[in-house]
């Protein structure tokens, strides 16, 4: 009966916002518990935390192909199942953690499980006709922002009762998700659209490869691997930045946190929804990158505390770049290797995930030391700005040789 149920997007949203509900909610304890863990001190915790962001990503890097490459074999519902499952079981192993190294490998379980985002991916391209892909693809980056603002204020609300406590409730939300696509989620690749399974297109390197057989999306993809390190100028560096420069409290660097993520909800949930189907998506892609990498200038140029909130709203507007990137990749690979395709995207997020962080908290850190020039709070930021101009440029030399002039704008429903 599942089988035969009309796919909806909807579905694959909710089932998403609670995952990354369940991921928030443990980023306010997390350097509780491995000082707890440790024994040692905050800064102690930061190295630690970072190596443990290393292996997650490194594991997504690894097993995101695998996962998707699955999926166009035996279908999105089954992999996307499995992995939430995973998840559950993931959050108890940490709420139960008595050694670092317990945590270590809970990591490297999530960066496996973290196969859920690739599969919902290639679920939404089933499910979306290519006028509505960009639009949709940006419903998970509303999500995402969502997620991100519920899950911090319910774990920072949590904590106080048990560094531990957040953990169960985000065992708690995976599984009740789990339960939730059990008896909803249908599937949403048909029968005649699903491919073999072949382990020389399941790997990191494979998949990367698989991407050029489509000229059109090599540029596009170089683009969204820039825009993605670029992005860790914020995401790796936003506290250390504010704390150092405006000496912002934990309270506060929380608060602009949450503006941020309640920012690119609102541009990728609703605005994003409006723009693209006016300028088309290749002016969209255009526009994004370069509102995206104002954002950064403007971050880094800052003088005050309200600069950093008013600059939020262009950082914000930027995020319509990567839809409109991803929807134009889509486009361009037939339904039964969309797996294979989100699956590689994902690795590449996952290898930027690798590589964005310690670049971007080491140049803030050069520029912010004895060692330094000069002192420059705002160099990471700045890196940011220049990586997504080059993104810019390497989106605008592929667009231009292959897509040529943007399709005439389409009206959303």
């Amino acid at each position: 009966m599942t089988a035969k149920r009309t796919p909806a997007l909807g579905f694959i949203l909710v089932t998403l916002l609670i995952d990354v509900t369940g991921l928030g909610i443990i980023i306010p304890v997390m350097p509780k518990l491995i000082t707890h863990l440790t024994a040692g001190t905050m800064s102690e915790a930061a190295r630690w935390g970072g190596w443990m962001t290393f292996s997650y990503a490194a594991m997504q890097f690894i097993f995101a192909p695998i996962m998707g490459g699955l999926s166009d074999r035996f279908g999105r519902r089954p992999v996307l199942l499995a992995s939430l499952f995973g998840f559950g079981l993931d959050y108890i192993f940490m709420a139960l953690a008595p050694t670092i190294w317990w945590l270590f490998l809970s990591r490297i379980i999530a960066g496996i499980m973290g196969a859920s985002f690739t599969t919902a991916s290639a679920y939404i391209a089933d499910v979306s006709p290519p006028e509505k892909r960009a639009q949709n693809f940006g419903m998970i980056g509303a999500v995402f922002g969502m997620g991100f603002i519920l899950g911090p204020l319910v774990g920072g609300l949590l904590g106080p009762y048990g560094a531990r406590l957040p953990f169960i409730a985000s065992a708690i939300l995976a599984l009740v998700n789990w339960l939730y696509g059990y008896f909803v989620l249908p599937e949403s690749l048909k029968e005649e659209h699903r491919r073999p399974f072949e382990w020389k297109r399941a790997n990191p390197m494979g998949s990367l490869r698989n991407i050029k057989k489509y000229p059109v999306i090599l540029g596009l993809v170089g683009s969204l691997v820039l825009l993605q390190i670029a992005a860790h100028a914020v995401q790796s560096n936003w506290s250390y930045y504010t704390i150092e420069k405006f000496h912002w409290n934990e309270r506060m660097v929380g608060l602009s946190i949450a503006m941020v993520g309640l920012g690119v909800g609102v541009v990728q949930g609703g605005l994003i929804r409006i723009i693209i189907p006016k300028l088309g998506q290749v002016r969209s892609v255009y526009l994004g990158l370069g509102v995206y990498s104002l954002g950064f200038f403007l971050y880094a140029a800052a003088t005050a505390t309200w600069m950093m909130f008013v600059f939020t709203m262009v950082y914000c507007l930027g995020g319509i770049a990567g839809p409109a990137i991803q929807g134009l990749i889509s486009g361009q690979v037939p339904p039964n290797e969309q797996g294979e395709l989100q699956g590689g995207l994902t690795s590449l997020m996952s290898l930027t995930a690798i590589v964005g962080p310690p670049l971007m908290a080491n140049t803030f850190s050069y520029f912010t030391g004895p060692s330094a020039p000069f002192y420059f709070p705002g160099a990471a930021l700045t890196l940011g700005g220049i990586l997504t101009l080059v993104g810019a440029l390497m989106a605008r030399s592929s667009l231009h040789k292959t897509v040529g002039r943007d399709p005439a704008p389409v009206q959303v429903s």
